[in-house]
């Protein structure tokens, strides 16, 4: 039993209905929050702090779970793994590549794992996808669309630190379209080159809420996102062109993975075979029942398929490229990012 303390009552609510997913494997004992009454308004009779550092530091805990503002994600991820323990952080882990740098050196020195939050991963669909790929039914990556097209009004930015380079650290290409750019680079592979074009369109704040971006994948392969925090709903819509076969998500949010998707042979003929082993993959455990099972096999010792420091690395690789690109009128930017780089320090504006 993995006995956590969980920072933040935003979105560590969320986290707590994934832990109360798996009572055989969590046992959540804390909920810290500066506002006590968030943290209440949870709790549903856990205990309640607002002081973080004690639940970092007491010995009670074996796992912190960081759900605090994003500009926080780097200092509690330090100090929880100064004091040895393991650590789910949420998204976007640091804002810089020097940030990440530092995580790595904390992680190798301590008795504790770093897992970054990237829960979209996690469904039947990721499974369909896998049987059709170790059946090879779906040859090399050639194109992929994504859409995140999400609704955000003022409501959403009457948080004071949302919308803000010092809080948010970032717009929507940071909060919004991370998840999908992740599972971008986990399906097809690692980013080789970015052009961005961002725009600030919908509402009156600092960081962008609109992007027109493209990827040039290291396997050849093409990509476009598309995303807007003006749309009237909230849709995520991907679509990933194979060789053999197209797959296209439905348009839910949040949970990509956890819907039904369409699977389409280029050859018809091999259309009864991508329908029988879509048709036997079992339902499976989606968004953070599914990420935090993968955590918990991981701190057991199990080879598994836990989202790892590496993964958020290459995410932060892309978001610095975008913002890099961006800033330079929407030229290329090859990925790695080296530390010669003007944006490896972070992409923060000057004086945020």
């Amino acid at each position: 039993m993995i006995r956590v303390a969980i920072l933040g009552g935003g979105i560590g609510a969320e986290h707590l209905a994934g832990y109360r997913a798996l009572p055989d494997l969590f046992e959540v004992a804390l909920i810290c929050d500066l506002d006590l009454s968030r943290a209440q308004s949870i709790a549903e009779g856990l205990k309640v702090s607002n002081d973080a550092e004690a639940a970092i530091n007491a010995p009670d805990f074996d796992l912190i779970d960081i759900c605090l503002p994003p500009h926080l994600h780097v200092p509690m991820s330090l100090k929880a793994l100064a004091a040895g323990k393991h650590v789910i952080c949420e998204k976007p882990l640091a804002t810089s590549l020097a940030d990440m740098d530092l995580l790595e050196r904390a992680e190798a020195a301590s008795a504790g794992t770093l897992f970054p939050v990237f829960q979209y991963r996690f469904g039947r669909a990721m499974d369909q996808l896998q049987a059709l790929d170790a059946a090879g039914l779906l040859g090399q990556p050639q194109m992929a669309s994504l859409e995140t097209h999400w609704a955000r009004d003022t409501a959403y930015y009457a948080v004071p630190w949302r919308g803000t380079w010092q809080g948010e650290c970032g717009g929507a290409v940071v909060g919004h379209a991370i998840h999908a750019h992740d599972l971008l680079s986990h399906l097809f592979g690692g980013i080789e080159a970015v052009n961005a074009q961002l725009a600030t369109r919908v509402n009156p704040i600092e960081t962008e809420d609109s992007a027109a971006l493209s990827f040039t994948l290291q396997n050849g392969a093409l990509a476009t996102s598309s995303v807007t925090l003006g749309a009237s709903d909230d849709t995520t819509r991907i679509r990933l062109i194979y060789e053999h076969l197209t797959a296209t998500s439905g348009p839910r949010p949040y949970a990509p993975m956890d819907q039904e998707w369409r699977f389409q042979a280029r050859d018809m003929s091999a259309q009864f075979e991508v329908d029988q082993i879509t048709a036997a993959v079992p339902q499976a455990r989606a968004g953070f029942p599914g990420f935090l099972a993968q955590v918990a096999a991981a701190i057991d010792g199990q080879e598994n398929n836990a989202v790892r420091l590496s993964d958020a690395r290459a995410s932060i690789e892309l978001i610095t490229a975008i913002y890099a690109s961006a800033r330079a009128n929407g030229a290329a930017v090859a990925c790695p990012i080296a530390p010669e780089h003007a944006l490896y320090q972070g992409w923060l504006p000057e004086g945020d």
